[in-house]
């Protein structure tokens, strides 16, 4: 009998979450929870050169607001092992439109924070893309599109690339398959104007 893939659990933010979430080390730290593994707030502080004093606040805090966790099957010692509670994290259409100054702030301050990991992953793989296999190297993809779109048939796109990207979690391959390894996939959708243009009209 084939093993069913556990459900992704996707977090959604609302307003009290997304003020919790909202600082880069706390996004650093999930980040890394996700991508390289559990670990106790010392190991953090080594991956990402902060103090294993502002990396344990931090956790703390992320617990608070339901972001991490306790990891049962390492935190047997005296340092606490911590792992990401959810798989994903999502912010809602109301939380977009929200107009209150201090949820714009955080969603600011989370946006550009995505922003920027995401450059720094971009800038990694091109930095030691020679390490990797040739056949890594043609399966890898750096593009970008321009459409012309309304709103509405962007919010159809973006959500028909979801549902392609999530439909390959079912096609994992199994532990220890050669050559296998964790893809990171971007993506973005959002208008732009030709250069010069403005919001409003000049006399």
């Amino acid at each position: 009998m084939t093993e069913q893939p556990k459900p992704h659990k996707v977090r959604h933010l609302d307003a009290r979450t997304l003020r919790g979430l909202a600082h880069p080390l706390r996004m650093r730290l999930l980040s890394s929870l996700g991508l390289d593994g559990p670990a106790t707030a010392s190991q953090l502080a080594a991956r990402l050169g902060e103090s294993s004093g502002a990396t344990s606040y931090h956790l703390r805090q992320l617990a608070e607001y339901g972001f991490v966790e306790d990891d049962p099957d390492r935190g047997k010692g005296r340092e606490r092992w911590w792992r990401p509670a959810q798989q994903g994290i999502r912010t809602n259409a109301d939380l977009m439109r929200d107009q209150s100054p201090e949820v714009r702030g955080a969603l600011s301050t989370v946006l550009h924070e995505y922003a920027t990991q995401r450059a720094q992953e971009v800038s990694t793989w091109i930095a030691t893309r020679n390490e990797w296999s040739a056949d890594w190297a043609e399966a890898s993809s750096i593009s970008d599109f321009t459409l012309d779109l309304t709103p509405a048939q962007t919010f159809e796109l973006s959500r028909k690339v979801h549902e392609l990207v999530e439909s390959y979690r079912a096609l994992a391959p199994e532990e220890n398959t050669p050559d296998a390894a964790k893809v990171r996939i971007h993506s973005h959708f959002f208008p732009t104007r030709p250069a010069g243009d403005s919001d409003s009209d000049s006399d």
